[in-house]
């Protein structure tokens, strides 16, 4: 059965950081729905009713352009292990490039990451559990370091001339409110 809480608790919060895994749901007014399976060390609970999450360069910038015309985000973390257990975050996010004040402290809260694009604040309205008896077990082998290995081929200039012809418009032609280098 669904329990809404007004904020994530303590029980949750171990929860969300025994995660391995975790999905973002965003959609403009307009166009495709995206949602996006994140992983790596990329997520940080800055206060019952704030995460922030680290963004790598990726094919698409799907979750910035839609924050542009509408901020609502859903972020999932389903358990695959043991006690099932479904767990969404819902509120207003908004997207903080590197050129922002914000970005040296909220960047500082990570690990290291190659090619990091944007760092996304979700200020939570509501939190939700629900059964998660439909979720398959799986276990958690290792991260990939695709993305890592990937990142250190293009170098730095490599990933700045991607993310200007990759990730500054959507893959419905929104902009994204990603920085001119």
């Amino acid at each position: 059965m669904a329990t809404q809480y007004p904020e994530i608790t303590d029980r949750l919060q171990r929860f969300i950081e025994a995660q391995h895994l975790y999905f973002v749901g965003t959609a403009a007014r307009e166009g495709r729905v995206n949602v996006s399976p994140k992983g790596l060390d990329s997520l940080r609970i800055v206060s019952p009713t704030q995460v922030v999450w680290l963004n790598g360069t990726g094919s698409g910038n799907e979750t910035a352009a839609h924050l542009l015309d509408t901020p609502r985000m859903t972020v999932m973390f389903c358990s695959f292990e043991r006690q099932p257990m479904i767990l969404r975050l819902y509120g207003t996010a908004r997207a903080v490039h590197e050129p922002d004040e914000e970005w040296d402290e909220l960047h500082g809260l990570f690990p290291p990451m190659r090619g990091a694009r944007n760092i996304f604040v979700l200020d939570i309205d509501l939190v939700q559990t629900s059964c998660g008896f439909g979720v398959p077990f799986y276990e958690f082998e290792g991260e990939r370091p695709l993305m890592d290995s990937w990142a250190a081929k293009k170098g730095e200039d490599g990933l700045v001339e991607y993310q200007q012809t990759k990730n500054r418009a959507s893959i419905d032609g929104f902009p994204t409110g990603l920085p001119p280098a």
